[in-house]
């Protein structure tokens, strides 16, 4: 009896702890995961945290061509990541300073990507990335997508990595998941008024082009909360908020995470 009652027993536990994955394997998803508490995890090769829970999260390029192994203890997933058509963007008019900066701003330039980068580089043990992301604003018109490839004055540029919100300057900006502020800075060169936040294992949210930051580096914020409003700051056409989703380096597709009509 004692021994029927074992074998029951590991069925029920090999059954409630099957990997699950939550989201498309598409170009620029987001892919939440779900294995056995303590398990080893690794995403082509590269180790990454679980948490007590058994949650992993790791994400898709946007470019990405190879399928994706996920090893879980001693046993190996492939799955096939399926490709997306993007959009091209033409805009014309713009001053030429927005298009080619000039040479001498070059070193600001770069010394601000490298505060950016050192914020997307944070791997905290925070585990908000598991949770339902919200959309920042109310009410805005989507007039920018992931993946579309921008052409200024005739110049094919870097893809656009973000989702754009369209809505008045000084409309209120909530905050779209529980985080950590990593960087908060009301005047750089691209971006203008940018904020990003820490949701844990590697995921970072920035907020873009803002008209005020109403919190701070180094703050915990909840989810709905105010944390700006909208402006046309740094490289801006108009007014609007441009949201980026990361896991580290990898840009992913916000729209995977949020209910877009």
């Amino acid at each position: 009896m004692r021994f029927l009652l074992s074998l029951i027993f590991l069925f029920i536990s090999t059954q409630s702890f099957a990997v699950t994955f939550e989201g498309k394997f598409i170009q620029g998803s987001f892919i939440l995961g779900k294995t056995e508490p303590e398990s080893e995890v690794f995403i082509d090769k590269q180790k990454i945290k679980v948490t007590s829970e058994g949650m992993f999260v790791f994400g898709l390029a946007r470019d990405r061509k190879n399928d994706v192994v996920v090893k879980i203890n001693k046993k190996q997933y492939v799955n096939k990541v399926l490709k997306r058509k993007y959009k091209i963007q033409r805009i014309d008019g713009l001053e030429e300073k927005k298009v080619t900066p000039p040479e001498e701003v070059y070193e600001r330039i770069k010394k601000e990507n490298k505060l950016i980068a050192k914020a997307r580089s944070v791997d905290s043990n925070l585990t908000y990335f598991s949770k339902k992301f919200i959309i920042p604003v109310e009410d805005a018109i989507i007039t920018g997508v992931y993946g579309s490839q921008r052409i200024l004055n005739g110049k094919p540029k870097w893809p656009h990595y973000g989702l754009d919100f369209a809505a008045d300057e000084g409309t209120k900006i909530k905050a779209m998941l529980d985080g950590m502020v990593t960087l908060a800075e009301t005047d750089l060169f691209y971006t203008g008024g940018t904020l990003i936040f820490d949701h844990g294992h590697g995921i970072s949210t920035l907020y873009m082009h803002m008209e005020k930051i109403m919190v701070k580096k180094g703050q915990k914020v909840k989810q709905g909360e105010i944390i700006g409003t909208v402006g046309s700051t740094g490289r801006a056409t108009g007014a609007h908020l441009d949201v980026r989703l990361n896991w580290f380096d990898v840009r992913l597709d916000p729209a995977t995470v949020l209910d877009i009509k």
